[in-house]
């Protein structure tokens, strides 16, 4: 399992690679347990500020690998058995945890694609925060292909990345569309020719910002867009409040008042506490 995915940490950034090329990164079963065990063990490091994820050998993932998939039983009662045992304390099952768990990760996540990025590729992608992609990618939703219904977060992740009857599109006909087309739809944020080089100096840039205040406004966009408008409003006072006076909004203040790069702490400020609005 352990080489399904590759993790480098560079300057506080972590580079996530889906690791098996030979398959255009396609999940197995060691594929799905190795990108969740990724995204919840750099989750919780407070010394990572963004991470990069993409895929190895030119592609991104080419979605689920059947032949991988239910071996030596029942693979319907082993969905049955599987479907409804949730992952740590978040809403999703194990299927729907690879793509859930950078959705849901404190820092921002920046998804580099390249190559195909088709079904649960897709689905890991959009819970990303920003996708870069490169011009000859595609992507398609797929499982409408094999008579079933996107089950890898789809609901959670893809919900504020496409306008609905762009992604009701894709998702009924399986269509496979380029990156000038997700671009149009939403799917993607930019196209550029080199993606993980553009992901990496993006997140070398949002990686100089206090890592308080990028987490906290991660927090109040993804929260505080589905609170009514008090609650959100609410929200974004309790979190600026939670930053003012803080050791890494101090060192803002300081350095640009002294001309020079910031040195920041690891993030430190427990924004699960403060976004609790009652």
């Amino acid at each position: 399992m352990a080489d399904r995915v590759l993790i480098d940490i560079q300057d506080n950034i972590a580079t996530v690679t889906l690791n098996r090329p030979d398959k255009f990164n396609a999940f197995d079963p060691d594929m799905f347990a190795a990108v969740s065990e990724a995204g919840r063990s750099l989750s919780q490091r407070a010394d990572v500020r963004v991470v990069i994820l993409t895929g190895a050998g030119g592609n991104f993932s080419a979605g689920l690998d059947i032949s991988g998939m239910g071996q030596g039983g029942d693979p319907v009662a082993a969905f049955a058995e599987e479907a409804y045992e949730l992952i740590d304390d978040t809403p999703a099952n194990r299927f729907q945890h690879p793509a859930y768990v950078w959705h849901a990760a404190s820092m921002p996540v920046i998804a580099a694609i390249d190559g195909v990025c088709l079904g649960a590729g897709v689905q890991v992608a959009a819970g990303a925060d920003i996708r870069l992609s490169s011009p000859s990618a595609r992507f398609a939703v797929l499982e409408i292909k094999w008579g079933l219904v996107p089950d890898m977060g789809f609901s959670a992740v893809l919900r504020d990345v496409m306008r609905l009857d762009h992604l009701k599109q894709l998702a009924y006909s399986g269509r496979i569309i380029s990156a000038d087309d997700a671009l149009r739809y939403g799917l993607v944020s930019e196209i550029h020719d080199a993606p993980l080089a553009t992901a990496q100096r993006l997140a070398e840039e949002i990686a100089g910002r206090s890592p308080d205040a990028v987490r906290a406004t991660k927090r109040l966009i993804d929260q505080g867009w589905r609170e009514t408008p008090a609650d959100g409003l609410l929200l974004e006072a309790k979190m600026q409040h939670a930053m003012m006076g803080s050791p890494n909004q101090i060192e803002s203040m300081m350095s640009n008042v002294q001309k020079r790069d910031a040195n920041y702490a690891d993030a430190s400020i427990d924004l699960g506490s403060v976004s609790k609005l009652r």
